[in-house]
């Protein structure tokens, strides 16, 4: 199949009112933000694992993402120490003052839980160096600092309570350890470096039970030989025989990290977005994706066979900001009613957009997932093919359709099929699911779309066609 290009859907959101698709804003701030090219390393452990260890992720679909650490104080994204080149000295103060509310880990999973997230990563150390667990290797973090406390122990636990699978976050990339730019260049700077590294990585991994996904993140500036990446990934396979582990290390991993876009791989892949437009809190940020939008990418995620990883980022006291309580709250009202089409869905559904259409599929039930309601449309006094008033119509579905029925409500519905368009007629005039309406459409064979195929098969009648001069 071929992979969708993604600019006509977001030309059409943005005409629709939904937020414009803005990656730079989002600050895919490395360039190479999916790392360095995959090395050719592979273990064969991982290897001949990786279907049974993905097995629980497949069926998952949905997780949140949390960016939170120092940065979340000042309020400017999580790159302000960079972006803004705050000195090491005075950026250090803010760990005084790191000081999460009691509870605030328990608020993100039940929250997550409610959204219909599945599992939950946490940045354990992002590119600022401050570490949210008691970590042997560095004073820098929340256990000996403002907080006193063991941040990554409460998030494991609160999600283990939500009955979450864990994912810890770890970025390779350091601005704050004195080794982590001078290592380039420098072999002794580098052993130092790398064996830091390798050694919170085992922390991370020992302390705290079972971890379910290691997310790591910009590998700059050492290659993966220099970080002796398929070692660590072998000892993170010893201490976690069940774990899955992203590409952002420099090798291939279990799956692959497209970020601020759905880009479909040929393998496992997951797409991490924001629910604003950027990762950490941004105070000053209302630029919020509706839930109309946030559905939409979670659906075309699960279209092209993967998942979707949706951030939060916590205020100072780890509060989540009410607009993504409220649009989380949306989107796990929706799946209450309409998780058959996400977490049943096995993917590859199609191979184009309609107008105001998405899709997926589950074995013979095919998912028509409408976002705008097409009623009133002027041209219905025009032309039959819109009559009744309130069509869906869709172009190009290549299996026999046996019965249809609105999922919210079971209600059968009533429809016309010819070797060109499927239509669902007699509809009402207003919407009746929000942010989404979801029809299951129980197939003859196996479900797919793509109008593109009708082409070459569209009766063409010469209407309006001047006769040739001869």
């Amino acid at each position: 199949m071929d992979r969708i290009d993604r600019r006509n859907f977001f030309a059409y959101a943005g005409a629709a009112g939904a937020l414009p698709f803005v990656a730079a804003s989002g600050h895919a701030q490395e360039a190479d933000g999916n790392s360095a090219a995959a090395a050719p390393a592979k273990l064969p452990y991982q290897e001949e694992t990786r279907a049974r260890r993905m097995q629980w992720w497949h069926e998952a679909k949905f997780g949140m993402f949390i960016h939170y650490g120092l940065y979340s104080i000042i309020g400017h994204q999580e790159w302000a120490m960079e972006n803004e080149g705050i000195p090491i000295p005075q950026y250090e103060r803010l760990a005084r003052h790191f000081r999460p509310k009691p509870g605030a880990a328990r608020e993100w999973a039940k929250l997550a839980k409610r959204a219909g997230q599945k599992y939950m990563v946490l940045t354990t150390k992002h590119h600022e160096g401050f570490c949210l667990w008691d970590t042997k290797q560095t004073d820098y973090n929340s256990a000996r600092q403002g907080a006193k406390r063991d941040i990554v122990r409460e998030f494991v636990e609160a999600a283990r309570t939500e009955g979450l699978r864990v994912g810890l976050y770890y970025s390779l990339m350091d601005w704050h350890y004195p080794d982590g730019a001078r290592c380039k260049d420098d072999p002794a700077a580098r052993e130092r470096f790398v064996a830091f590294a390798h050694a919170q990585v085992h922390e991370l991994l020992t302390n705290y039970g079972k971890i379910d996904i290691l997310w790591y993140d910009v590998d700059w500036p050492l290659t993966p030989a220099q970080w002796r990446a398929a070692d660590m990934n072998k000892m993170v396979f010893e201490l976690q025989p069940d774990i899955i582990v992203n590409n952002r290390n420099g090798l291939a991993g279990d799956f692959s990290t497209p970020e601020h876009k759905v880009a479909a791989d040929s393998r496992a892949w997951e797409t991490c977005e924001t629910m604003n437009l950027g990762w950490g809190y941004q105070r000053t940020d209302d630029e919020w994706k509706s839930p109309t939008r946030i559905v939409n990418d979670l659906t075309l995620c699960v279209q092209q066979g993967g998942n979707f990883l949706l951030n939060i980022g916590p205020e100072a006291d780890g509060s989540v900001p009410q607009p993504s309580v409220e649009i989380l709250g949306r989107v796990g009202d929706w799946l209450k009613i309409n998780g058959a089409s996400i977490y049943d869905a096995d993917g590859r559904a199609a191979g184009a957009f309609g107008n105001y259409t998405n899709f997926t599929k589950a074995k013979d039930k095919l998912y028509v997932h409408v976002y705008c309601w097409p009623s009133k449309s002027p041209a219905a006094g025009i032309l039959d093919f819109l009559r009744p008033e309130t069509t869906v119509a869709v172009g190009g579905v290549r299996t026999k359709i046996l019965s249809a029925r609105l999922l919210k409500t079971g209600a059968p519905v009533k429809f016309e099929q010819d070797a060109w368009s499927l239509r669902l007629l007699d509809l009402p005039e207003a919407a009746p699911d929000d942010p989404t309406t979801v029809f299951e459409l129980t197939c003859e064979g196996k479900p797919y779309v793509r109008h593109h195929l009708i082409r070459p098969e569209w009766p063409r009648y010469g209407v309006n066609v001047l006769p040739r001069q001869s």
